[in-house]
């Protein structure tokens, strides 16, 4: 369902109490070099203590904001049955973007284990799937028919945030530039409720879109 644009499973009990920062991945952890060494360490995403007060649009879905870049549209994908919303997309004129918040431990390390699954996952639906070096670790790309998906993942102060942007192969050398500044600039509201890990963050839609939505169901 197209909203607006700017024109131009619980796994174990969580840790707490918070730490300060994401982690960054052991470097004996990270995948063969396939591209580029990180220039520096990024400063983004950011934990809700840590995020600038900058003047940079973001829609703020609660347990993320997330930066919606000009000539982008966003797109709230409902639960027909239950409702309830599902994702939240940036479709960009480079593909859609899905960015979503996870509660993590606070030892960090979650990415690595979800990207092995996912890996696993999407070779066993006939996808194929590389790895590689990103800003933040390890990045895979993967092809569905003709679909190329870019996954990127960041271990925060417990909580840990997964994008993916999907789009035609033809943008697939574009893509990723576009995932990873979407990613750069969103920040994560974890919130200090314990929640077993691998739960997702809740979703709450501005009150702007809540209503748009109602007006299209009536009509």
């Amino acid at each position: 369902m197209g909203i607006f644009g700017r024109k131009r499973r619980g796994a174990e009990p969580e840790e707490e109490p918070r730490r300060g920062r994401h982690a960054a991945p052991e470097a004996d952890e990270l995948p063969e070099d396939d591209g580029p060494e990180p220039v520096e360490t990024p400063q983004g995403p950011y934990d809700v203590e840590d995020a600038p007060e900058d003047e940079l649009p973001r829609i703020d879905l609660g347990s993320v904001r997330v930066p919606v870049p000009d000539g982008s549209q966003v797109q709230v994908e409902m639960d027909q049955q239950s409702g309830n919303v599902r994702a939240v997309h940036v479709v960009t004129s480079h593909g859609q973007v899905t960015v979503s918040g996870y509660a993590a431990p606070r030892s960090g390390g979650l990415w690595r284990e979800v990207s092995t699954e996912l890996t696993e996952q999407l070779r066993n639906d006939g996808a194929q799937v590389t790895s590689t070096r990103g800003e933040w670790g390890l990045e895979l790309s993967a092809i569905v028919g003709e679909v190329a998906l870019r996954f990127v993942g960041v271990d925060g102060p417990r909580w840990m945030l997964r994008g993916v942007i999907a789009g035609p192969q033809s943008q697939a050398a574009q893509a990723p530039a576009v995932l990873r500044d979407i990613v750069r600039d969103t920040i994560v509201v974890r919130g200090d409720s314990p929640m077993p890990v691998r739960t997702p963050l809740p979703i709450t839609l501005p009150e702007a879109v809540q209503q748009h939505i109602a007006a299209q169901q009536q009509a």
